[in-house]
């Protein structure tokens, strides 16, 4: 069987299924007393909201974002005033929070883009919402003695964000995309993990499978013989030493760490990042009714550049709006926020949230010495990127750069390289607007797939025009972490790959396994194939792996 790869590596071991969610009816009895079952609603839902803040806080880098933002939805006063006026309707009470998270989760699919994941984590407060009124446990991980693969419709950021490595080993959803917050959150753990698999619903509970959430491909009941080759695969992944990215020819290619807290780059140093390629700072902005202050900014980044040392560190700018609106920025409504006001665009909005974020992180270079470079998210055309240059040189930041995300950037990257000192290609988005397919819809996910030749032409062309300028190019999308596309990444001419902490050790013994030549027979292949099945197969000749 086949799905879509979401995060690297291989597993086996037999398949548990996720815990069903309770089912609420209309022709539930409703309570006698009106005020009393809205007195109840708003507790259960207070209930919920605290909890996620609680794991949001024992939590760090995707998974805190992602969780504060899904406790900011449970506490969403349109959401609530909806159930109590279905409870004063004569809904019974938990179905009245069914009907609530349906209405407007629905509104949240039809604006597509990131807004739609919205969705499913809003499902998942209705579900544990209704629990806590029913008095029964809510969805989550079944109890296993032995590690084993967990399968499921798709997981939220509390299943996922919970996960034990040691006890679920890979992950299985029959919806879901390669960059969907399941995806993200199982990079971060570690946990190989394959996605959009709508076969996967007919797989039994203890099904032995082998799971290889590089290619997306599963594997049934395998032989004692396979089952002993995948465990030690798996050993040798955990057994690569640290040391410098390099290929088996010597050509040095650094591997960074996305991070976005403390935490996040504690764990970078011990696994051996040599810098992070992408700081995320929106766990400052994030779960707040006011911005943070210039100090409170530096006072949080400074922690973060002293543990990295004297690592390289780049920082992206405020990446809001979308799916992560914030309450105090005076954001228009838009029926499609993913083509909106976001990343740097905010300062159309609000120009003193960027300028503070700048003045704060070069007050926090002051203070520890780290080299650190600043990018913007979402530009688009030559003046947005002069723009960004000025002010971040303005504020005494030398080496600006922006985000490669959009088409319109790739294709007139010669003349972005002439206003900013690098880019930094982030394929999750770039992918999203090249094929026109929502990041987020399972039905498309084929098409978020790296080994879709469009991805590697548009990256070759951004290689091409930045090398005009002598502008230096990394990635930081989430295709990074894949270890053979991080091989046709360099071929390329891809100069430094930013990825989870995690999925550093299995890039770095795949690059010692190749040399450079052998990338870049491999990209060749990719950009000439027909399909991305036709690249995959012909990158993985090119690179001697065996099919």
């Amino acid at each position: 069987m086949r799905g879509v790869a979401a995060a690297p590596g291989i597993a086996v071991g037999s398949v548990k299924w996720l815990a069903a969610a309770p089912v609420t009816s209309p022709d539930d009895a409703p309570g006698s007393d009106v005020e009393a079952e809205i007195a109840r609603a708003e507790t259960a839902f207070e209930t919920v909201a605290g909890r996620y803040s609680a794991q949001a806080l024992d939590a760090t880098g995707p998974a805190a974002d992602i969780l504060f933002m899904t406790s900011a939805l449970a506490a969403d006063p349109a959401l609530l005033d909806q159930v109590r006026a279905d409870i004063r309707g004569g809904t019974p009470t938990a179905h009245a929070v069914t009907r609530a998270v349906t209405h407007f989760g629905e509104q949240l699919t039809a604006l597509g883009g990131l807004m739609a994941e919205r969705a499913s984590d809003l499902r998942d407060v209705g579900q544990r919402v209704v629990a806590e009124l029913l008095g029964v446990d809510p969805p989550g991980i079944p109890d296993s003695a032995t590690p084993f693969v967990l399968a499921a419709q798709d997981l939220a950021p509390a299943d996922t964000a919970s996960l034990d490595p040691e006890r679920v080993i890979g992950l299985l959803t029959v919806a879901g995309g390669p960059t969907s917050h399941t995806a993200i959150l199982a990079k971060a753990l570690g946990i190989p993990a394959v996605v959009a698999a709508p076969e996967a619903v007919t797989i039994a509970e203890g099904t032995e499978i082998v799971l290889d959430g590089t290619s997306g491909v599963i594997e049934f009941e395998p032989t004692a013989a396979r089952r002993e080759e995948v465990l030690a695969l798996r050993a040798r992944q955990a057994a690569v030493p640290t040391g410098p990215g390099r290929t088996s020819d010597g050509h040095a290619v650094p591997l960074l760490a996305n991070v976005g807290s403390a935490a996040d780059a504690r764990l970078a140093v011990e696994l051996g990042a040599e810098g992070v390629g992408l700081f995320r700072t929106e766990f400052l902005f994030l779960d707040r009714k006011s911005a943070p202050t210039v100090a409170e900014q530096s006072e949080r980044y400074a922690e973060i550049f002293r543990i990295m040392g004297d690592r390289p560190v780049i920082v992206r700018t405020l990446d809001a709006g979308s799916d992560k609106p914030l309450p105090y920025l005076a954001l228009p409504d838009e029926e499609n926020p993913a083509l909106g006001v976001r990343g740097l665009r905010l300062s159309s909005v609000d120009e003193g949230t960027l300028l503070d974020q700048l003045t704060a992180v070069e007050a926090a270079v002051k203070e520890t010495g780290t080299p650190v470079k600043v990018m913007a998210p979402m530009v688009a055309t030559v003046e947005e990127a002069a723009y960004f240059a000025a002010r971040a040189r303005t504020a005494g930041l030398e080496t600006p750069g922006i985000m490669i995300e959009i088409p319109a950037a790739a294709l007139r990257s010669e003349y972005l390289g002439a206003e900013v000192e690098f880019f930094s290609i982030g394929t999750n988005d770039l992918s999203q607007y090249l094929f026109g397919a929502d990041r987020m819809s399972s039905a498309v996910a084929a098409l978020h797939d790296p080994w879709q030749p469009a991805l590697a032409v548009t990256i070759a062309t951004v290689v091409t025009g930045a090398a005009k300028q002598g502008v230096k190019v990394g990635v930081c999308g989430e295709s990074a972490s894949n270890p053979e596309f991080a091989c046709v990444l360099v071929g390329l001419g891809v100069e430094t790959l930013s990825m989870a902490p995690r999925s550093i050790a299995g890039v770095r013994a795949k690059l010692a396994e190749v040399t450079r030549a052998q990338c870049e027979a491999a990209a060749a292949a990719v950009v000439s194939a027909r399909t991305a099945e036709d690249a995959l197969r012909a990158a993985r000749a090119a690179l001697g792996v065996d099919t």
